[in-house]
């Protein structure tokens, strides 16, 4: 019984970081990020409640390109703009990577 046990816990342990993905974004690269949004008035969408990482953002939001001024570190993710985070998403999972608040 508690190999069993101990099975399930190491199952669900490694499924947890196989979603888990590291992003590191420098503060001044959050920084130009925040400008970003600001400065080419992109029109936040408003999602019910706030978004956490890990998180999976619902099919009908439609997801915007990495611009390719934040670098090549974001090209294969995609993001949402809220109004008050910017959210980077995994696209083929719709996960939530992180929120730059």
């Amino acid at each position: 019984m508690k190999a069993l046990c101990l099975a399930g816990f190491a199952a669900a342990l490694f499924t947890t970081q196989a979603f888990a993905q590291a992003v590191v974004i420098a503060p001044e690269q959050r920084t130009l990020i925040r400008e970003y949004v600001v400065k080419e008035k992109i029109r936040p969408y408003r999602l019910q409640s706030r978004v956490t990482v890990g998180a999976t953002i619902p099919a009908d939001v439609e997801l915007a390109p990495v611009p390719q001024a934040w670098g090549p570190a974001f090209g294969s993710y995609r993001y949402i703009y809220t109004g008050d985070d910017v959210v980077l998403v995994d696209p083929s999972s719709r996960r939530v990577v992180e929120v730059i608040d």
